[in-house]
């Protein structure tokens, strides 16, 4: 249910599917107290162009959702559609009354597809939340609940939220290749036929919505605190069914179990090197790190590793062989940048143990 839309929604993109993070809790249990649409924005915001770990912060989630989703996008079609209803009928007038707006909505699109294609979610998120800022700015600075106290101010009161609701469907619109769900609720309150990504470049004028009815409510921290209740639940009731036996072998996959799968293209993103250890060394003032001199075969890495606890004497690692991560981004650290990550086992303290390669492999080689 994290899948974004399929059939695509953009054109020329094949397949608009997020790499499935570590979820908790898990599906079943979530989808007994929320909708998916929720934990699908809530990825989609996070999710950049790299391959990074998704943490679910369930006060974050809570605020995010409940901000963005129903505090900007809902709120603009909840506040001019009462009005439209009660003052002509359901039609929304054909009078847009900011054509600079909806000018800058239409510039948007480009950049947000593009920002899509490049499964750059999160920056298509950003941008969507941009536009719904400023619609919701303009629809406060006009203030149609208090023009529609005044006499003859009806007319401008119609073309405010005729506009206001012709926004709202562009940010569905640029929202339905990750709430599905919504786009639909929506498209039945807006009384058109599924809309697609070339339909933001046109406005609905002298068009008749139908009632409108609440599309998304704000996420109820009693049901997070259910949800979370049902998820622990399940887990020890697993436990029991299964009497909690450690897998087959050493015991080791019981003490730190498999990572979610990942799909090859993001392993294969990952460059692992053979390095040749020049010089370790103990920094001074760190309890933990280790400074290595990495030879990786035309070039020389600085690398900071915390394995000091269990190399107490730094120099018997000269002249060893091991494996880096040679294509991580550099880390700013007090003591210095660190250029990559060398490979090691076992669960700290003392018990870490760095791996070499078999005699015979070179410096620079790449791990395969």
């Amino acid at each position: 249910y994290l899948f974004l839309s399929d059939p695509p929604f953009l054109p020329h993109t094949p397949n608009l599917a997020p790499p499935a993070p570590n979820t908790y809790p898990p599906p079943p249990t979530y989808l007994d107290h929320l909708s998916p649409e929720y934990l699908r924005y809530y990825y989609a915001s996070k999710l950049g162009r790299g391959v990074d770990d998704l943490d679910l912060n369930l006060e974050d989630f809570v605020q995010k959702v409940n901000s963005d989703l129903v505090g900007k996008v809902i709120n603009i079609a909840s506040r001019c559609a009462g009005f439209i209803h009660k003052g002509n009928a359901g039609v929304l007038v054909a009078e847009n009354a900011a054509p600079e707006l909806t000018d800058a909505f239409l510039a948007a699109a480009p950049s947000i597809a593009d920002a899509y294609e490049a499964r750059d979610f999160a920056r298509a998120m950003r941008e969507i939340m941009g536009l719904a800022d400023r619609a919701n700015a303009w629809i406060a600075d006009k203030a149609p609940w208090s023009l529609n106290k005044q006499e003859g101010k009806q007319a401008e009161v119609q073309a405010i939220c005729a506009t206001g609701v012709n926004l709202f469907r562009q940010l569905v619109i640029f929202l339905k290749p990750v709430l599905p769900l919504l786009a639909a609720d929506a498209e039945a309150f807006l009384n058109v036929p599924p809309l697609t990504w070339n339909d933001h470049a046109t406005l609905l004028s002298n068009h008749q919505l139908n009632e409108f009815k609440p599309l998304m409510t704000r996420i109820d921290p009693v049901k997070v605190q259910a949800m979370t209740d049902a998820s622990k639940e399940d887990l020890e009731a697993s436990k029991t069914d299964t009497g909690d036996a450690a897998p087959a072998g050493n015991g080791e996959l019981a003490k730190d179990p498999l990572s979610p799968e990942i799909d090859f293209d993001a392993f294969a993103a990952v460059d692992l090197r053979v390095a040749l250890i020049i010089k370790a060394e103990a920094v001074e003032g760190a309890d933990k790190l280790l400074r290595l001199t990495l030879d990786i075969g035309d070039e020389q890495r600085n690398v900071f590793s915390g394995i000091k606890s269990a190399y107490p004497d730094p120099s018997k690692l000269d002249g060893r062989l091991t494996m880096m991560i040679a294509n991580l981004k550099p880390r700013k650290m007090k003591f210095g940048i660190s250029e990559g990550m060398v490979m090691a086992a076992g669960p700290g303290g003392e018990e870490i143990y760095l791996l070499s390669p078999d005699s015979g492999a070179k410096p620079g080689q790449r791990i395969k």
